[in-house]
C-alpha cells in the first residue's frame, strides 16, 4: 500500500489500487448507510471523495470526523459514479489524526469574504482560493530561479540590514538594539548611533539593487530575490510594508538588452504558471468571473484572467519613448474630454495608472515599454541621455495593473554619477563603495526591479496585495 498525494491519485487513475492518503476534511454528507467525506491535502485544487460505508464503520467514529479535521484513509481507488469526480476511495479504515470542533472551527463550507479570511491567515491556506494562490506563488518562485539559472545568472544574497537608502526616499524601518528608554545622546543632543550595534544608523533595505550592481561588475550576471521593506503609512490594496523583489543586474548590457531580458523573463514566468498549474489558473479565472458578475459593466475587467495572461504571453511588447507617450496621452479623447483624473499637460508630467492602462488596453492593445523619462523624476543612478533632459530608463506596463517593471541602464561614468548625486543631494560618503566601482574597471551595465507580489496579483487575478502573500505586514498589522 502506497501513501499517495491526492494530485497523484486523481491524475494516475489507477483503478482498484490499494492506497493510503492523508488530508483535511472539507465537507461530509450522507445517510445511515454511507458517508461521503471530501478531503484535500493541498497538492491540488481538487478534492478527493472518501466513501465510508456504514457496515465498515461505527456511527460514533464517523461523528468525530467533521469539517476541518485531519484524517488518514486506507482504501481502494474506484471509478466514481458521481459527476463531481472521476475517482473516489472506498474506505476500509479511517484514522482521525486531528479533530476539529464543529462549533469552533471558523471555516465552515460556505463562502467567506477575503477580509474575514485575512483575519484567519493561519487557516486560509485551506480554502480553494488561497491554496490556489499559494501554489501559484510557489510556481512563480521556481520559475524565476529556473529562468535566471538557465541564462547563466548567479543568485546574490544582498543585505537585509543596510546603511544605504537606494531610493533616497527615507521611508525606511530603523534597526537598533539601543535601549529605547535610555537612548545615548551626543554633544549635539542627537542620538549617538556610534553606540548602536553596527556603530552607525542602519535600516531594513528598500532594495538590493546597489549591492547587486557590485556583484554584476565582477560576476557578469546576477539577480537578487529577497524581502524588502517600506515604512510608508499606506493602507491601500497595492501597498505592503514587507514585500519581495527580483532585481537582475547585467554587465555589458545596454537599455535595449535590458528590455529584451525583462520581456523574455516575464513571458517565461507567466507561461510556466499557465502550463504547469492549469487547474489553479482555471479555478482563479472562474472565481474572478463570478466575483465580477455583480459589478456594473464599466467596473468589470474587459479581459478574463486567462485572456490577460495570454495578452502578455502572445504579444510583442510595444516600445515607445516617454515623449511619444505624453503626446499620445495629451491628444487622447479621455484627456481632451477631461475624463482622466490627472490631466496630461506636457513633458515632465508623471504618468499615473490610468494613463498607463490607456496606453496598454486602449491605444496599443499589448504590453508597453516606455523609455527615456525626464531625469528630474527618476533616480540618481540612471544613465543620462545626450540631451541631458532624459535618462535611459524603462517601465513595462501591463493590462489591469499598470507599471509592472522599472529599470534602467546605470550611469557608469564616475564624473557624471558624482554630479547627479550632488544634484539630488545624495550622500557621496555613504555610498563611497558604489562610486568606486566607477573608478575601477567600469562598464556599461543595466538592471530592473520587479515586485514579486505585483506579478502575483496579475497572474492570480487577486485585487488586494494582502491576498498574495502568506502573512501580510501593513500599518498597524503584524499579526501571525
Amino acid at each position: 500500500m502506497k501513501n499517495l498525494s491526492i494530485h497523484n491519485i486523481i491524475n494516475e487513475l489507477s483503478i482498484n489500487k490499494n492506497v493510503e492518503v492523508n488530508g483535511w476534511v472539507r465537507t461530509k454528507r450522507g445517510s445511515k448507510n454511507v458517508s461521503f467525506i471530501s478531503i484535500n491535502d493541498g497538492s491540488t485544487i481538487k478534492n478527493l471523495q472518501i466513501v465510508a460505508e456504514a457496515t465498515k464503520f461505527k456511527e460514533e467514529d464517523l461523528k468525530t470526523i467533521n469539517t476541518g479535521a485531519c484524517i488518514k484513509v486506507f482504501g481502494i481507488i474506484k471509478k466514481s459514479e458521481g459527476k463531481e469526480q472521476n475517482v473516489e476511495i472506498i474506505a476500509n479504515k479511517i484514522i482521525l489524526l486531528g479533530k476539529a470542533d464543529p462549533e469552533e472551527y471558523p471555516l465552515q463550507p460556505k463562502k467567506h469574504s477575503l477580509e474575514f479570511l485575512r483575519e484567519k491567515a493561519h487557516l486560509r491556506f485551506r480554502t480553494n482560493t488561497f491554496s490556489a494562490v499559494f501554489r501559484i506563488r510557489h510556481a512563480l518562485t521556481f520559475a524565476i530561479h529556473n529562468y535566471f539559472n538557465s541564462k547563466g545568472y548567479l543568485n546574490l544574497h544582498t543585505p537585509i540590514i543596510t546603511g544605504a537608502d537606494a531610493e533616497g526616499a527615507g521611508e525606511m524601518f530603523q534597526v537598533t538594539n539601543l535601549d529605547l528608554n535610555k537612548m545615548p545622546r551626543n554633544e549635539m543632543d542627537k542620538i549617538d548611533f556610534s553606540k548602536d550595534f553596527f556603530g552607525k544608523q542602519t535600516n531594513l533595505t528598500v532594495s538590493g539593487q546597489l549591492e547587486a550592481e557590485l556583484g554584476a561588475l565582477a560576476l557578469g550576471k546576477v539577480y537578487t530575490f529577497g524581502p524588502t521593506f517600506r515604512a510608508e503609512n499606506s493602507n491601500t490594496s497595492r501597498h505592503l510594508s514587507e514585500f519581495w523583489m527580483i532585481e537582475p543586474e547585467t554587465a555589458f548590457a545596454d537599455l535595449d538588452d535590458n528590455m529584451d531580458l525583462a520581456e523574455d523573463f516575464l513571458k517565461y514566468c507567466i507561461s510556466y504558471c499557465v502550463e504547469n498549474y492549469k487547474d489553479d489558473i482555471e479555478f482563479l479565472n472562474q472565481r474572478l468571473l463570478n466575483e465580477e458578475k455583480n459589478l456594473k459593466k464599466e467596473e468589470r475587467s474587459e479581459l478574463s484572467l486567462i485572456d490577460r495572461l495570454d495578452f502578455v504571453i502572445n504579444n510583442k511588447f510595444e516600445r515607445i519613448t516617454y515623449t511619444e507617450a505624453i503626446n499620445i496621452l495629451r491628444n487622447s479623447k479621455p484627456n481632451k474630454k477631461k475624463r482622466f483624473q490627472f490631466l496630461i499637460t506636457g513633458f515632465g508630467d508623471d504618468l499615473q495608472s490610468e494613463h498607463e492602462r490607456y496606453l496598454v488596453e486602449k491605444k496599443f492593445k499589448k504590453p508597453v515599454i516606455i523609455t527615456d523619462y525626464p531625469k528630474k523624476i527618476k533616480a540618481f543612478y540612471m544613465k543620462s541621455n545626450d540631451d541631458d533632459k532624459t535618462v535611459r530608463a524603462m517601465d513595462i506596463l501591463f493590462p489591469m495593473i499598470g507599471e509592472m517593471v522599472g529599470g534602467s541602464q546605470r550611469e557608469e561614468d564616475y564624473d557624471k554619477l558624482v554630479s547627479r548625486m550632488e544634484e539630488m543631494d545624495i550622500d557621496k560618503k555613504e555610498l563611497w563603495w558604489y562610486l568606486e566601482t566607477r573608478k575601477f574597471g567600469t562598464c556599461v551595465h543595466s538592471g530592473f526591479g520587479l515586485g514579486f507580489e505585483r506579478l502575483m496579483m496579475f497572474i492570480t487575478g487577486m485585487k488586494n496585495i494582502r491576498d498574495v502573500i502568506p502573512f501580510p505586514r501593513t500599518p498597524q498589522n503584524a499579526e501571525f
